[in-house]
């Protein structure tokens, strides 16, 4: 071919599979060839201009999209190997997988054609890339953008029509797959439901209703249940009132697509939605977590429908909201949608809470719904109440600013007012569900982004309701943050001298070797009187898994298998300071009297006028323990692995990446000092998930090579209650500080590194390697890309250590903003040192 694959856009082939029908729009629509790539085979997926003949009829092999996104892997071989493979959408051929290294006259185009003929239609030339120089796509510039986002006005995309929700949510956004995660019976559904009615009969925009679960009729019942308030058990018997038939007749009309076929799968969906005309709104009704034969949507089958369902969100530019009937956080992981509402019950029957997450923020804000199950709806809620205590009993136990914060953001939080930024409308909303709630530990993390709301505040509405929001805002940041006087329990009996002093976040670092920094006692329960059990919450945490854990891997099954790969060096933690910078090692004194060693360091004068900025991040590990992706039970031998499987986990061996991205270490932190004799590491698998973010974020050029594996069903929700509760209670102790709070974190760190004791005396609940070195490694990898975020928007990083120490070198005595100041998990913590001053690196 005469254009060389340089200049084609590249990626791997599981990327590829992935985006298949974006891939094929960009060739159909703007005649974009990419280049893909599977270990030696490389095949281009190109436009039909490139390859006239591929639009006769039956003269090659082709393909149904759907088809072709399962067997892609088998499609790239062949193609490689000179055989053409045309993709179509239902019976017109839209785009061709080509080869790359074969030239167009020796491409396998008719098996009864002499060797070498020429290629009926023409061959494969530069028409493709004349093309593209005629007609290069249009890039915009900044100005544009900004430009189109002044003049464009309110956004006009779909909601559900429950102010609350909508506020919390910011409406169901083109481009993005949501996801509504609910146990049976919460009435996930309803959600669903609930933004078709609203897109279709209240907007009257087109709706493609894909039923799963439900039938046309029953989705028709529930419509006009909902809308006339009938009773929809009466509904189902046929009975319905001269109103009802009359609504009933009015729908007739609406813009309500439904697809309840048989065989309904996400390809069928993702077929279907390019021939709705001006279509507004996909609703996938349901995605059911139990297998079911009978039901594609089901399963095992659920991740690769999430992933098809993400891609037709991508191509066509539509929201699709897609209901599951679970709210399993594992399976939830694995469908990764872009935002997630979960549904939760609350302990009054009459609220249901709706938590509203984004895959790259995390929780953004929540809103409480009132079930109408009878009428098959939901309507707007306030937030619960304290328990035990009546709708209004919450000001009891509030401060005057945080009351008249809470009354002033309610225009704005029930959607009944417009104005404020979407960011500080959910920290506004976000306040008041805590407060309500009783909830102080999220009254604690949220003072510290209204602080930084307060200081510098946005422009708000000129009315009353604005004027009186920015006086209340102001005077809540006045007064020290709520909690502050909040009591710590009973001190815990005194831990043996070895081991009884304050262990601070900079010191809650793996020990080498067999120092394990455990004591005999360690491992047996704390005391009822103890001021945080540590150790039996962990234990409860895995016992009361539905995965059946194995806490600990039998003496005689160590000597062999995986168990002899693991080492403490795959917790990758960064050891780095930045080149230009000279550390050296001397002597300090604590303010205990204890004689330590510690790094100096000296900046360059090539780094400008600036202070050193010491980030401390708060609780690495139980933060960690928030979500870190593990295999409970025992680890299988998988052997090479052809990519990444998100559905697994344990450890893999592969080869070091290259790395140069100036101001920053290798991702795999000291990993890389100790490869074996052909260059290759073990790594668990939040490193391995690392690595694959950056290869699709470009930082990486190649993708991950796994050479060899061991494995199992990956869960990321086995600590979870663990760092409920510890955060939980440091939020409780942080601000009394002494003892009690010096033995929660002593204990937290035993219970920690019980998961891996080194002596065989140590009679640990828990000999689990993998599930330890896991948990440090998800924190290394945290501590690590919020460095990279820094170094990013442009910041200088002087030095890397542990999992909670970071150095950057700021002119103006301001941390990076990609950090959140606090005293919460996953918060950290500012000092600044002048030039010239020592700096005894990792001091508490």
């Amino acid at each position: 071919m005469s254009q060389s694959p340089q200049a084609e856009h590249a990626m791997n082939a599981s990327d590829a599979r992935r985006d298949l029908y974006a891939l094929v729009k960009r060739a159909e629509d703007d005649g974009v060839t990419t280049l893909i790539h599977k270990r030696e085979d490389r095949v281009l997926l190109a436009p039909l201009d490139r390859f006239p003949a591929a639009r006769k009829a039956d003269a090659f092999p082709s393909w149904v999209l759907s088809a072709a996104q399962r067997e892609f892997g088998d499609l790239i071989s062949r193609a490689a190997q000179g055989q053409p493979q045309v993709l179509r959408r239902n019976t017109t051929p839209v785009a061709v997988l080509l080869p790359v290294d074969t030239h167009a006259s020796a491409l396998s185009f008719d098996p009864a054609a002499p060797s070498g003929a020429a290629p009926a239609g023409g061959a494969v030339d530069s028409q493709g890339q004349q093309d593209r120089e005629s007609a290069p796509r249009r890039l915009a510039t900044l100005g544009d953008a900004i430009g189109s986002v002044l003049t464009a006005g309110p956004a006009d995309v779909p909601t559900f029509g429950l102010p609350g929700l909508d506020t919390a949510t910011g409406g169901l956004q083109p481009g993005r797959l949501t996801l509504v995660a609910a146990a049976p019976n919460v009435g996930g559904s309803l959600l669903g439901l609930a933004a078709a009615r609203t897109t279709a009969l209240v907007n009257h925009r087109t709706v493609l209703y894909a039923a799963s679960g439900p039938n046309q009729a029953d989705i028709m019942r529930r419509i006009i249940s909902a809308e006339t308030g009938g009773d929809y058990p009466r509904l189902k018997q046929g009975r319905l009132t001269p109103q009802e038939q009359q609504v009933a007749q009015q729908l007739v009309h609406a813009p309500l697509m439904i697809d309840d076929g048989s065989d309904l799968t996400a390809e069928a969906i993702a077929e279907t939605a390019p021939y709705v005309p001006d279509l507004a709104l996909v609703v996938v009704d349901r995605l059911q977590a139990a297998h079911n034969a009978r039901l594609p949507l089901s399963g095992d089958r659920l991740p690769d429908a999430s992933q098809v369902l993400a891609s037709l969100a991508r191509t066509l530019h539509v929201p699709v909201l897609a209901v599951v009937d679970s709210d399993d956080p594992t399976l939830l992981g694995l469908l990764d949608a872009d935002v997630l509402l979960t549904l939760t019950a609350t302990t009054d029957p009459g609220r249901v809470q709706v938590t509203v997450a984004e895959r790259d923020f995390g929780v953004i804000g929540s809103a409480y719904l009132r079930p109408d199950l009878l009428h098959a709806r939901f309507a707007d809620a306030e937030a619960a109440p304290v328990a035990g205590t009546g709708s209004e009993d919450w000001r009891l136990h509030t401060t005057p600013e945080e009351r008249e914060l809470a009354d002033a953001a309610l225009p704005y939080t029930s959607g009944a007012q417009k104005g404020l930024p979407s960011a500080l409308t959910h920290l506004l909303a976000a306040l008041r569900t805590a407060l309500a709630a009783g909830d102080q530990a999220a009254i604690d993390e949220l003072a510290t982004s209204l602080a930084q709301a307060a200081a510098a505040p946005p422009q708000m509405p000129d009315t009353a309701e604005g004027r009186r929001l920015a006086a209340a805002l102001h005077t809540y940041n006045a007064p020290a943050p709520a909690g502050a006087t909040a009591q710590p329990s009973a001190p815990e009996s005194a831990r043996p001298a070895a081991t009884s002093g304050a262990v601070s976040d900079a010191d809650e670092e793996v020990r080498r070797d067999d120092d394990d920094g455990l004591v005999p006692g360690d491992e047996e329960d704390e005391p009822e009187t103890a001021v945080f059990p540590a150790l039996r919450i962990l234990k409860d945490s895995v016992t009361r898994s539905k995965m059946h854990p194995v806490p600990v891997i039998r003496l005689e099954d160590r000597e062999d298998g995986p168990w002899p790969l693991i080492s403490e060096d795959m917790d990758g933690e960064p050891r780095w300071v930045h080149p230009d910078v000279t550390s050296t090692r001397v002597a300090h004194t604590r303010d205990n009297g204890k004689r330590v060693r510690r790094d100096q360091l000296d900046v360059p004068a090539s780094f400008g006028d600036g202070v050193l900025c010491l980030i401390d991040r708060n609780g690495s590990f139980p933060s960690a323990c928030s979500a870190v992706p593990l295999a409970p039970n025992k680890l299988l031998h998988t052997g090479p692995l052809d990519a990444f499987d998100k559905t697994k986990a344990g450890i893999y061996q592969i080869d070091i990446p290259d790395w140069d991205y100036p101001g920053m270490p290798h991702p795999l932190g000291r990993l890389i000092d100790r490869p074996d004799d052909e260059g290759r590491v073990w790594v668990t698998t939040p490193h391995i998930k690392q690595l694959e973010r950056l290869h699709r974020e470009g930082h990486l050029t190649a993708p991950v090579t796994i050479h060899d594996s061991w494995t199992g069903k990956a869960n990321e929700s086995l600590f979870k209650p663990f760092y409920t509760a510890a955060r939980e209670a440091r939020t409780q102790l942080i601000q009394a500080g002494g003892e009690p709070y010096k033995n929660y974190k002593t204990r937290l760190s035993i219970a920690l590194r019980l998961l891996w004791p080194k002596r065989p005396s140590q009679r640990s609940p828990f000999w689990r390697p993998d599930w330890r070195m896991s948990m440090v490694a998800e924190a290394s990898v945290r501590h690590w890309l919020n460095a990279f975020k820094a170094v990013q928007e442009g910041h200088t990083l002087v030095a890397l250590r542990n999992v909670d120490a970071a150095i950057f070198w700021t002119p103006d005595e301001t941390p990076p903003g990609t950090y959140r100041l606090g005293t919460g998990f996953g918060q950290v913590k500012a000092k600044f040192i002048q030039p010239g001053e020592f700096i005894p690196e990792g001091d508490d």
